[in-house]
């Protein structure tokens, strides 16, 4: 029998075949410089080969610490047509959490944006890489050691090697380490290989409906799940990446307006920001807005969607290589009322195109009823699920138990085979024994016109042993009376389940990506006491 050849996948084939398709279409915006796909895919070269001419080998890793930049969207190619590994590092880290990534990875090479200088200075002598080079384009050289990324670039004539291959000799090799949170500890890296990476990025372009006309908007941090696997997404379809470098609403609709923009990602926070300084009237153009990190409030969707635009609601972790999960538009759906239609659409729906079917399993790995009601944890596994923490078989053996990963997210199932998050397993509150989902509740409060957000925690009670503390943030110039949330709650949730107590807040604590850090508004209220769930 004649052996098939087979080609390991990998997504450097996307610009491979998007510098020759798409060679003079639009790949990269930045400010007022404009890369086509051809110029971005022979920077990408030239990159690759400086590295190789700056050491870095196969397997090694290298650091980025920058904002949304079209060096990003190089690196995301050109570090692992070198043969390395990318760690994008999460740029509003203090100094000593970019020291902790950088000597866990092992980071041979640090690139870091000038503007982040007052981070890595205080850190230099500790952060175990051969060298750091500064992107300076936006704020000039830093008075710091190390080279500037224009000088980079230049040592790519000293690379003695043959040409770069835009392809890999196994699919299942690391091709980027992205570390996570860290709110219960050390971050820890999550790896992702050339296969996953490869598959995610088509399972977006699916899901997303990516083609060759589309503009996608950077409202994602990139160092985020390698911005959700779009770097690679977006030049397998041959559209252009329009990149923010900062999200600010004005700057956003103002792209939006002169790129044609189509497609972008963000938390429902980013939704909030845009809907806070929406334009008059509906978009005069078709755009598609993927949001995730947190449940959406079906009110932002219901306005989002009366602009115009059309949502799309995902969910995933960094361990999935982002989203994992999409809430698929159904037909029937049209005809349902605003308010109910966006309640569905805030569900977070069925595994995506390239993902395994998602389960909902009680403690001992059965499936729960598809009732809608009965709460259990989500778990996964396929080709999108990463290989495994970096350095740390411990983790990984735990997240992996039973054969399938573990979100720690809570939810519930319903018989079209869709998910719906009740709570992450930490934060629901026990109650005299009953659970209360804080999604709901939050929820619930966000039916109030005079709230722009909420974040309900578990506060400890003599009594019940905890009970639910509401942090409200309201409508710019709207008034928030405790009163009137609790009769607001009580009217659409059983009593048990009403916060005591409604603070109202200018802000909530929240990660770079949007998602509220409950553990910060947690802490205070238990220092000194013990709690059952951490």
């Amino acid at each position: 029998m004649t052996e098939v050849a087979r080609t390991p996948l990998t997504p450097l084939a996307f610009l491979e075949r998007s510098a020759d398709v798409f060679a003079h279409r639009t790949a990269v915006v930045h400010g007022e410089e404009r890369w086509t796909h051809r110029d971005l895919a022979r920077h990408v070269v030239r990159l690759a080969r400086a590295l190789r001419a700056s050491g870095v080998a196969p397997g090694d890793r290298v650091a980025y610490l920058c904002p949304n930049h079209a060096v990003m969207v190089a690196a995301h190619f050109a570090v692992p047509l070198a043969g390395g590994v990318l760690v994008a590092v999460n740029t509003r880290l203090a100094p000593d959490e970019v020291a902790y990534v950088c000597t866990h990875s092992g980071a041979r090479l640090l690139v870091a944006d000038a503007e982040l200088a007052p981070t890595v200075a205080p850190v230099l002598d500790r952060l175990g890489v051969e060298e750091v080079v500064w992107v300076d384009d936006v704020v000039g050289r830093p008075d710091l050691p190390g080279p500037a990324y224009a000088e980079l670039l230049d040592r790519a004539g000293a690379d003695p090697g043959p040409p770069p291959r835009f392809a890999v000799e196994d699919e299942d090799a690391v091709i980027s380490i992205n570390y996570t949170s860290g709110t219960t500890g050390r971050p820890k890296g999550v790896m992702y290989t050339h296969r996953g990476a490869y598959l995610n990025a088509l399972g977006e372009v699916i899901t997303a409906g990516l083609d060759h006309e589309s503009a996608y908007l950077w409202t994602l941090p990139m160092f985020h799940c390698n911005g959700w696997c779009y770097p690679w997404a977006v030049v397998a379809a041959g559209g252009a990446q329009v990149v923010l470098r900062a999200f600010r609403p004005p700057e956003a609709w103002r792209l939006i307006g002169r790129e044609r923009v189509t497609h972008l990602c963000g938390a429902p926070t980013v939704l909030q920001g845009l809907l806070a300084d929406a334009p008059a009237g509906p978009l005069d153009h078709p755009l598609t807005v993927l949001t995730a990190a947190a449940p959406p409030n079906p009110g932002a969707i219901a306005a989002m969607e009366a602009l115009g635009a059309r949502i799309l609601h995902v969910y995933g972790l960094t361990e999935t290589y982002g989203p994992h999960t999409v809430c698929v538009l159904q037909p029937e759906w049209r005809d349902l009322e605003p308010a109910e239609r966006a309640r569905r659409i805030a569900r977070q729906g069925v595994a995506m195109v390239m993902a395994d079917p998602i389960r909902v399993v009680d403690p001992q790995m059965r499936d729960v009823p598809r009732d809608g009601q009965t709460v259990g944890e989500v778990v996964m596994r396929g080709n999108n699920v990463m290989k495994g923490y970096w350095r740390d078989p411990a983790a990984t053996a735990e997240a992996f138990r039973g054969g399938w990963f573990h979100s720690g997210d809570l939810g519930v199932w319903f018989a079209d085979g869709a998910i719906e998050l009740r709570d992450r397993a930490k934060d629901v509150v026990i109650s005299g024994g009953e659970n209360i989902s804080t999604i709901e509740v939050e929820q619930a409060i966000l039916a109030h016109p005079a709230v722009l957000e909420v974040a309900v925690v578990g506060v400890p009670s003599d009594r019940w042993g905890e009970r639910p503390k509401a942090f409200v943030v309201p409508r710019p110039g709207a008034s928030v009376e405790p009163e009137a949330l609790r009769a607001h709650v009580r009217g659409r949730l059983a009593a048990f389940k009403c916060p005591d107590v409604f603070m109202v807040v200018q802000a909530l604590p929240k990660t770079s990506t949007g998602k509220v850090q409950k553990h910060v508004l947690r802490a205070p209220e238990w220092a000194g006491r013990e709690r059952r769930i951490n």
